[in-house]
């Protein structure tokens, strides 16, 4: 969600009340409670960035925003730098805004946000948009883990060194395993809200991931990746089937806060040795083009998978498994004892 701050988040306009503006409890009450539920919040404001962000500090209330957008841009504006922040997709966002005129700017140039008034906060809470089928841990770790990795990415503009130097001051660490119980709500929740690097786009429910999780003809895998900030949390999903001559895999996803770390190379790769292990000629792969997952066709690319065939977005490729990559040294990875181990430099089990 993204507020306005005069006469939304608080009452009064900051620039002309000296500062004494007051925060509307009901609002803050809505985000923290909303921020339980994994829901992130960002700001949207015509106003001075300093002065404001100094309120916010001195109301308690700064740590509760992620890539806030204080400056004199139109609001359309300010919405996509968010988006583009946050690595989501325009109709990933709310907006709330006192001023009809900012909604309908908004309104008409990205359609796809939901705006709204202060007055249609009453039932914000029972917003589908707004009702997670399921808040995990990570649901309510969420935004600590963005403001994360808001320090990652200052630490990366200011690094004097080449990215790879930079990856390696990291100090990463990737953990593959098989997908327990405990995990299936948020590998439902990854397969609703990644989008780009998400192979096919297809959304799977608890039961579904259930009943694929103890399923002899399937393997369903999770990720998780840490670094010297702190953990990203379970961020990697891959599910494929096994089968003679070749296996099949049906998904494979990233989370987008990893975009740039590569890892989503090394969880294929894993189940490209995984197959190859266990006697499979080959490994087919699903994947939709969605409009929005260009990175991960060139991650099945750069790992030797070639097309077989096409039905409209619904594309068919395929690996030999002779090209199977071995991770960069700038990554420790382990693989759990429930995953086949893999043999390749920096793999420990």
């Amino acid at each position: 969600m993204v507020w306005d701050l005069d006469n939304t988040l608080w009452d009064g306009v900051l620039l002309e009340e000296s500062g004494a503006v007051v925060p509307r409890s009901e609002v803050v009450d809505l985000i923290r409670r909303l921020d339980r539920r994994g829901i992130l919040h960002s700001i949207a404001s015509r106003n001075d960035r300093q002065a404001a962000m100094e309120r916010l500090g001195e109301l308690g209330l700064d740590d509760m925003f992620v890539y806030p957008q204080i400056g004199w841009n139109p609001k359309s504006s300010s919405l996509r730098e968010v988006a583009r922040s946050l690595n989501v997709g325009i109709d990933a966002l709310a907006f709330v805004d006192d001023e009809p005129f900012e909604r309908a700017e908004v309104a008409h140039a990205l359609p796809g946000v939901l705006c709204l008034a202060p007055e249609d906060l009453a039932g914000a809470l029972d917003l589908p948009e707004l009702t997670p089928r399921f808040v995990t841990d990570e649901s309510a770790r969420r935004r600590d883990m963005y403001r994360s990795q808001t320090v990652r990415e200052e630490q990366e503009r200011t690094f004097a060194g080449t990215p790879e130097e930079f990856l390696a001051e990291l100090k990463m660490e990737f953990t593959i395993r098989r997908a327990g119980l405990d995990d299936l709500q948020r590998a439902e929740e990854l397969t609703v809200r990644t989008n780009q690097l998400n192979s096919t786009g297809r959304t799977y429910s608890y039961e579904e991931l259930a009943g694929l999780s103890t399923s002899p003809d399937h393997v369903l895998l999770v990720a998780e990746l840490t670094d010297r900030y702190g953990s990203y949390g379970t961020i990697g999903l891959a599910l494929a089937e096994r089968g003679r001559p070749h296996w099949h895999l049906r998904l494979l996803l990233m989370s987008c806060r990893t975009m740039s770390r590569g890892v989503g190379t090394i969880l294929l790769n894993h189940v490209m040795r995984t197959a190859k292990e266990a006697g499979a000629e080959a490994l087919c792969a699903d994947f939709v083009e969605t409009g929005r997952n260009r990175m991960m066709q060139i991650t099945y690319a750069f790992a030797g998978f070639t097309e077989v065939s096409r039905d409209g977005t619904a594309l068919l490729l395929k690996s030999d498994l002779r090209r199977i990559q071995d991770p960069a040294d700038y990554i420790r990875i382990t693989i759990g004892d429930d995953a086949v181990p893999t043999p390749a430099t920096g793999v420990t089990s």
